[in-house]
């Protein structure tokens, strides 16, 4: 699953990841909110998410994913920053 507010973003990635064939992208998201729901509703085994979003952020999102039961959740929730920005 991909989470980034720029779908440009998603796209590109999604276009990448793709071509692997043992990966494939099960949804994209645009804000954290949405993140949270589709984590639920499709329970991926990744996510990458964009940190910085409007509205419900990436960091925030993830707080909130991991707080969600076992079995609605990825196996692993991490963070990292982007790149000195």
């Amino acid at each position: 699953m991909l989470v980034d507010d720029e779908p440009m973003v998603c796209a590109h990635l999604t276009d990448i990841l793709s071509s692997a064939p043992d990966l494939e992208v099960v949804d994209t998201a645009h804000d954290g909110a949405a993140a949270v729901e589709s984590v639920v509703r499709h329970r991926p085994h990744v996510v990458l998410m964009d940190l910085r979003m409007p509205g419900v952020d990436g960091l925030t999102a993830i707080e909130r994913i991991a707080c969600l039961p076992e079995g609605s959740r990825p196996p692993a929730t991490g963070r990292c920053a982007g790149c000195g920005r």
